[in-house]
């Protein structure tokens, strides 16, 4: 067997100095300290991961990408096949839920092809990076190649590098596939021993019979692939991923490797997180998780990464739509940093270190 591709990626450390300077700030804000809870600590992670306190974060991109699953065979979704493609020419034309919420955000939504199992037009806002129409399987053998896998992963990247030279100041993922909860659950199940009853879920509402079906599968994933899982975390995602999963974490890898924020949307990219996180050692850290997915498994994705999610509003959907909901609070947490006063420039009396005189228990304003 050949080894597996080296993926080339150097992730630079969060920025300590910028920390302290936003950390110092939100202490000198005219508020009780703590009293923005998450959104404090996110706009001092965000300093980390950018270098400056003010970072920019306009020029949003949401990186929707698509590929067919080989497991949906097995009756493990609610919904054929076909809809990945026909789904891929609903968000090229603007009408799904992601294009929705990305024009309300003001964010750019790029769609790629990297494994639909159809021939689709030629159209000047989808990229065609499909590296197979389709992967394997997962219960009877690897989904894919580890050389597949890791051209996947550089798609994301490609994408990611172009993005960059447009001005892209922070990365959301996105994804689409009939199949891709059974693939992610097997994954998930691959990078951290999570027994499939507690990470396989409903997926697109599947009922009782076909959610056995899901679990099966999954279990027999892991049986078929697990010489191949033992090797190594790359040999993993091909085994039992999917294209558009590691085409998600070249995304997530290259947008790290710029330093610029990547939110996570829910279990699908969740998936890639985790293989991204176990992959190249530092990329977790310029993760921010949009929301706990309602899938069976999210939270315990985000325990392994170490990530707290911003929302919870039992969305179950992908397409990035989390991702996009999140980036309002993101952007807020910055700007709070930065417009509101300190107490010097209000004129305003900070707190007495004898004690809590003018806050109530809560520790806000009276």
């Amino acid at each position: 067997m050949a080894p597996a591709p080296k993926i080339d990626v150097s992730i630079p450390p969060l920025d300590p100095g910028a920390m302290r300077r936003a950390t110092d700030r939100q202490a000198r804000l005219t508020k009780p300290a703590g009293s923005l809870g998450v959104l404090e600590e996110l706009s001092i992670r965000l300093a980390g991961m950018t270098g400056r306190l003010d970072p920019a974060l306009n020029d949003a991109v949401v990186f929707v990408l698509a590929a067919d699953h080989g497991v949906a065979a097995e009756g493990v979704s609610a919904y054929p096949r076909e809809v990945t493609g026909q789904m891929v020419l609903n968000f090229v034309r603007g009408g799904a839920a992601i294009n929705v919420l990305a024009r309300q955000a003001h964010a750019r939504v790029i769609v790629a092809d990297l494994g639909v199992d159809a021939d689709l037009p030629s159209l000047p806002e989808l990229r065609a990076l499909k590296v197979r129409r389709g992967t394997a399987s997962i219960t009877r053998g690897p989904a894919m190649t580890t050389a597949e896998a890791a051209r996947a992963i550089e798609a994301g990247r490609v994408l990611v590098r172009e993005s960059l030279e447009l001005g892209l100041d922070l990365a959301l993922t996105g994804d689409m596939g009939i199949g891709n909860t059974t693939a992610s659950a097997a994954l998930i199940c691959a990078l951290t021993g999570l027994d499939p009853v507690r990470v396989v879920g409903r997926g697109t509402g599947i009922d009782d019979a076909a959610l056995e079906r899901k679990l099966a599968a999954v279990r027999l994933a892991l049986h078929v692939n697990a010489a191949r899982i033992a090797q190594g975390p790359l040999e993993t995602l091909a085994a039992v991923g999917g294209f558009e999963i590691a085409g998600l974490v070249g995304v997530m890898l290259e947008a790290a490797c710029g330093r610029k924020p990547v939110i996570i949307d829910g279990y699908i990219s969740g998936a890639a997180a985790l293989a991204a996180a176990t992959i190249t050692r530092g990329v977790n850290e310029y993760m921010i998780a949009s929301h706990q997915s309602h899938e069976r498994g999210h939270a315990a994705v985000l325990e392994h990464l170490g990530l707290r999610p911003l929302l919870n509003l039992d969305l179950r959907l992908g397409e990035g739509t989390g991702a996009v909901l999140a980036l309002p609070v993101v952007r807020a947490s910055v700007r709070l940093l930065n417009e509101m006063a300190t107490f010097e420039e209000a004129g305003v009396a900070e707190r007495e270190d004898a004690g809590d005189a003018g806050r109530d228990h809560n520790g806000s304003h009276n």
